[in-house]
């Protein structure tokens, strides 16, 4: 029998005929894939989703800071002008007064002995003002030795003007009659030869211009305790303690007959004038015036003179060395005396020092040994 072949499958063009309407496919949700169809590989691209963004907030606009700014630039001016000045100021005057400075040959060049020694000499051939005693020539009236030592109190040391000592090439005499003989170099190698301690500095005074110094700083405060009417000097004075000018400072460093302890309170008096002077200088009303600092450093340049190698920053430190001898840990007085009249012949009155005791007393100076029972 025939096999019958299977019938074959049913062929139709692609192209629908025309007049044929083909089925509407199925509407189905979007996004839903046929039932059997296997999911794609990577998910189908989507439209981007637009997202309607906030506004942009608005800046919120920072305070003015113009007038902060410029406030501020004032106070950083302001600040750089007050270092500027506060470094410039002392420097310039520093520069000036150490170029006002008088110098004199006075050292005599010994090898240096420990610790830094000041001599001070007040003497009336400087400065204006002198209040004639009857006493000619160059003089010095006051002579100390200001020692600092290496360690050790400050000590300021009053040699006795009519001190009882040799004079290199003049022989023994009085020791201010080395101030009249050869000046401040003589003077020098008497006190050292006195002493033993080398001179590293060398101050002189001239008491004349005291009273300049004095009223430069206002007045200043002395004490001494009995009346005075000395027509030498002119001093007239009541016990106890005074403001005083400079006319009135001068007579007070300058009177000595009127005194029983004679040289000996007048030193003690003029050493009470500088202490009161170094102590005016240091209080703020001077140290923050330039008028006052230009001032008081004129009149006191004016009257000093120093040697050769010394400058304003020594003066300065002599003046701190001062103010520690004189202050509460400081030690002042003279040298051990033996005798205050003391007569050899063809010199008149003269004043010994103690043979035992003295060369002892220097050799504690210069150690930084020195106590205040040395002076008893």
């Amino acid at each position: 029998m025939p096999k019958t072949r299977p019938a074959a499958p049913e062929r139709r063009s692609v192209h629908a005929q025309q007049g044929t309407a083909q089925p509407a496919p199925a509407q189905r949700p979007a996004g839903q894939r046929p039932a059997g169809q296997p999911a794609p590989a990577y998910a189908p691209r989507q439209a981007p989703v637009a997202v309607r963004e906030a506004p942009p907030e608005q800046p919120v606009a920072p305070p003015p800071v113009r007038r902060k700014r410029r406030g501020r630039r004032v106070v950083a001016t302001a600040l750089v002008l007050l270092l500027v000045l506060t470094i410039a100021w002392p420097v310039g005057l520093l520069i000036w007064a150490n170029g006002k400075i008088n110098h004199v040959d006075a050292l005599s060049g010994a090898p240096d002995t420990p610790g830094t020694t000041y001599l001070l000499a007040g003497s009336d051939s400087r400065g204006s003002g002198v209040v004639d005693d009857g006493t000619e020539g160059q003089r010095s009236d006051t002579i100390m030795v200001l020692h600092k030592p290496e360690s050790g109190p400050a000590a300021l040391i009053s040699l006795p003007r009519d001190t009882f000592t040799e004079i290199p090439g003049y022989g023994a005499n009085k020791l201010n009659a080395a101030f009249s003989l050869g000046g401040p170099p003589l003077l020098v190698q008497t006190v050292e030869g006195l002493t033993g301690l080398t001179v590293d500095h060398y101050v002189e005074i001239g008491m004349g211009g005291v009273r300049d110094v004095v009223d430069s700083v206002g007045g200043v405060e002395l004490c001494l305790d009995m009346d005075v009417d000395d027509p030498m000097s002119g001093l007239v004075w009541q016990a106890g303690c005074h403001p005083a000018d400079g006319e009135t400072a001068l007579a007070f460093a300058r009177m000595r007959y009127s005194d029983p302890t004679g040289d000996i309170g007048r030193t003690d008096r003029q050493r009470q004038i500088v202490a009161a002077i170094v102590s005016e200088v240091s209080s703020p009303g001077t140290l923050l015036d330039p008028r006052a600092q230009v001032g008081l450093a004129g009149s006191a340049l004016a009257s000093i003179a120093v040697d050769e190698d010394t400058n304003i920053l020594d003066i300065a430190r002599m003046a701190l060395a001062f103010r520690a001898a004189t202050g509460a840990d400081g030690l002042v007085g003279p040298p051990p005396i033996a005798d205050l009249n003391y007569q050899p012949g063809g010199v008149g009155s003269t004043v010994l020092l103690d043979p035992q005791r003295a060369p002892l007393f220097f050799e504690r100076l210069r150690d930084g040994e020195l106590t205040a029972a040395d002076f008893q």
